[in-house]
């Protein structure tokens, strides 16, 4: 007889490393997550993350997702591009053998007086006439160089390449609205990969697309961002584990919106973390994965005695303050 996984929510984007993230954990309200909390007990760590901080190439989230998935792989060598490339029809996941993927999203870089910054590619709206017309204008230069460039979404380009076997990256996430000196390694792939960015910036600079959405005061698209690096490895879906991914947190904490991210954590604790909780409450298993910018913490349901049952229900935990350790 087929068994339901226990459903499993995990929250990426759950707490932010900085004064303003920590400034808006003081306003937010949380009732539901903190009834929730005093009902689970702390598990080992989801994913190694020895010396994991806020400059890791790979998101917390990242790596939580990637061990669910049944992956191994060093900081910002966990294979997304693959998986990516697989969901886009191009069957990635099963062709082990053939060179290493890699990600690749055509972005806008804000030049400022004194940091360059990544915008969120979603601020773009890039359709898919501008993309494909931008794709076909850069790939007889990825074609010199001996890449492989595939066109997967508006947003989401791959590439293949032996170099990219070994090609350690900071994640999109890591990288958008920070500066990007933060995040630009200084390997022999990853110097080779910034010509070709200089060399797609000198093409894409004068395009008839870019004109357009200049004319029409829209974001450029002036570069791209390289992510997701590695080889293909199987992937175990999430559905079979029960685990219910929530990205509404993702892009008011990347804007700095602080008063969008409450919002959405507000909703976010009186939808799917109110319905953990009344399971919880009924005595069902659940699991909860909460993911800042240096750790992933999960959770799962502490079993009560007969003395606990009798004093009734727990004292809610204090969620801001578990989420700021985050």
């Amino acid at each position: 007889m087929h068994v339901d996984p226990a459903p499993h929510l995990l929250i990426p984007h759950a707490s932010a490393a900085s004064e303003a993230g920590a400034a808006a954990l003081k306003v937010v309200k949380l009732p539901n997550l903190a009834a929730l909390l005093a009902r689970l007990q702390p598990l080992a760590d989801v994913a190694p993350e020895a010396d994991a901080d806020e400059y890791s190439l790979s998101a917390p989230h990242e790596r939580a997702l990637a061990a669910l998935h049944g992956w191994s792989g060093e900081d910002g060598r966990l294979p997304w591009a693959a998986a990516a490339a697989a969901d886009d029809g191009l069957r990635a996941d099963t062709d082990t053998s053939g060179a290493p993927w890699g990600r690749l999203t055509p972005v806008h870089w804000h030049v400022g007086s004194d940091s360059v910054t990544l915008v969120d590619p979603a601020a773009l709206a890039l359709d898919e006439a501008e993309s494909r017309a931008l794709f076909e204008a850069v790939k007889p230069s990825f074609d010199a160089e001996g890449w492989t460039l595939l066109w997967g979404a508006p947003l989401r380009w791959h590439v293949r390449h032996e170099a990219l076997g070994g090609l350690a990256c900071a994640s999109l996430d890591r990288a958008v609205g920070r500066n990007l000196d933060l995040w630009m390694s200084d390997a022999p792939e990853a110097r080779r990969l910034r010509r070709m960015q200089v060399e797609a910036q000198m093409i894409w600079h004068d395009h008839p697309v870019n004109a357009a959405r200049e004319e029409a005061r829209a974001l450029t698209v002036n570069s791209f961002w390289l992510d997701g690096c590695g080889a293909a490895q199987p992937r175990r879906p999430l559905a079979e584990a029960g685990v219910q991914v929530d990205e509404r947190l993702r892009a008011p904490l990347l804007a700095g919106d602080w008063a969008a991210w409450v919002a959405a954590w507000q909703a976010l604790d009186a939808g799917p973390v109110a319905a953990l909780r009344a399971r919880a409450e009924a005595g069902a298993p659940v699991t909860l994965t909460l993911c800042g910018e240096r750790h992933a913490r999960r959770f799962d349901l502490k079993p009560r005695g007969w003395l606990s049952r009798l004093m009734g229900a727990p004292r809610p935990a204090d969620a801001s303050a578990l989420l700021a350790s985050l």
